[in-house]
């Protein structure tokens, strides 16, 4: 089916998809209907089949914005020459990847409150994402770096991601920025 091109469809692409993610985020994705999205944004079912054919693609298109936002991160690490050069921005990077869960709190929050969706379509996630995670693991994997960079490496982004994403909802009606501050005390001994 072809979709509209131009400012105005992307545009009305990016309000459904907006409205969809505080729909799911606050209600839960099987919860929330194509029907709840189309009143929300006060177009018909119809206009929005014509963007997207199911719930399920628009929740994929969710989490694409998670992985383009977040990839950003590791093509800079994998830009750096392998090594120590690899580990000396590693500072920067996890300052930016603190930033970057700070900043997309409300995105991180509709996959933590959502992980049986996001679960349903894990095939679908697999298919076209080359990982974040396998590259992280291709990262730590080498033996350029040393061992001890490494694992501080590993910790920090465990940290990061058990507070910002894993645990989400726990810290939901917490100051971000506080959070972050936190965080950032939490790790400034593993980047020494």
């Amino acid at each position: 089916m072809a979709r509209p091109r131009g400012s105005q469809g992307i545009e009305t692409r990016e309000r459904i998809l907006d409205v969809a993610q505080e729909l799911f985020t606050r209600q839960g994705y099987d919860k929330t209907s194509l029907r709840d999205i189309a009143e929300r944004l006060e177009i018909t079912k119809a206009a929005l089949y014509y963007y997207f054919e199911r719930k399920e693609d628009i929740l994929l298109e969710l989490h694409r914005r998670l992985q383009v936002l977040g990839s950003g991160l590791l093509d800079a690490l994998e830009a750096a020459p392998d090594g120590p050069a690899r580990y000396a921005i590693w500072p920067r990077l996890a300052e930016e990847m603190i930033d970057f869960m700070v900043d997309n709190r409300e995105l991180i929050l509709l996959h933590d409150r959502n992980r049986n969706a996001f679960a349903g379509i894990a095939a679908r996630i697999a298919e076209e994402d080359p990982g974040i995670e396998a590259r992280f693991a291709r990262i730590i994997g080498s033996e350029a770096i040393p061992l001890r960079e490494r694992v501080r490496m590993a910790a920090v982004v465990g940290t990061i991601t058990e507070v910002f994403a894993e645990s989400a909802n726990a810290f939901a009606d917490e100051d971000p920025e506080q959070i972050a501050a936190l965080v950032r005390e939490a790790i400034g001994d593993l980047l020494r």
